[in-house]
């Protein structure tokens, strides 16, 4: 469903992203955020779900900063690998990079932005830095309480395991306290619930995290 373009961020940053295009034409566009593990098999199943759904998705490849091609899985090595490469990148280069995948989605409608594990940071700064950005989800981001003094520039979805050893239940709460307007949630499962290929996996969780997405996608991006 899906091929590969090249984008170009502000600064002159020329990097990859996966596009899905929906069957008709798009309602809305939406930016798929990696986690740590690059934008993998996992990553494109996602866009490429979206774009079964009707919207036009784009998966940028936030490390073609450090390295291209980052395609990890989630044991042993990898994750060393891709904790490596998330704590060596600049946030402030990340923005950038999302920034061209907004506007490279812009021209189909509204645009909403989704991330996993340390792309949900990602896709809550999207939420507080990014114009044009009408609509952004978290999945389990681990490192939003230091930018938690920023203020949401759009309606927000959040998603958080209660089992969840790298992030206790007092950042969510902390989150909740600063952004009361955002709608955020718990589930009876660990960090990285909504992916299969992942020993967290948790379908129940995983499958109301997606209606309450799709919901909310609906209501901010039509």
């Amino acid at each position: 469903m899906g091929e590969n373009i090249r984008l170009t961020a502000s600064d002159g940053h020329e990097f990859d992203a996966y596009r899905a295009e929906p069957a008709g034409t798009p309602k809305g566009g939406i930016v798929v955020i990696q986690e740590i593990f690059g934008v993998n098999s996992h990553i494109r199943e996602v866009a490429d779900s979206y774009a079964a759904d009707g919207y036009l998705a784009v998966a940028p490849a936030v490390f073609d900063r450090q390295e291209s091609g980052v395609e990890l899985g989630y044991e042993g090595d990898d994750i060393t690998a891709g904790r490596t490469l998330k704590d060596n990148a600049s946030y402030e280069a990340a923005v950038l990079d999302l920034s061209a995948a907004v506007e490279a989605v812009s021209g189909h409608g509204k645009v909403g932005t989704v991330g996993y594990c340390w792309g949900g940071t990602l896709s809550y700064l999207c939420g507080t830095r990014i114009d044009g950005v009408s609509a952004c989800v978290v999945y389990y981001g681990g490192q939003i309480i230091p930018f938690n003094g920023e203020t949401l520039k759009c309606p927000s979805l959040m998603h958080f395991g209660e089992r969840d050893a790298g992030i206790p239940l007092s950042d969510v709460d902390a989150i909740k306290a600063a952004h009361p307007e955002a709608d955020v949630n718990v589930y009876a499962a660990d960090h990285g619930f909504n992916c299969d290929q992942r020993g967290s996996y948790d379908a129940p969780s995983r499958d109301l995290a997606r209606q309450r997405t799709d919901a909310f996608y609906a209501e901010n991006l039509a």
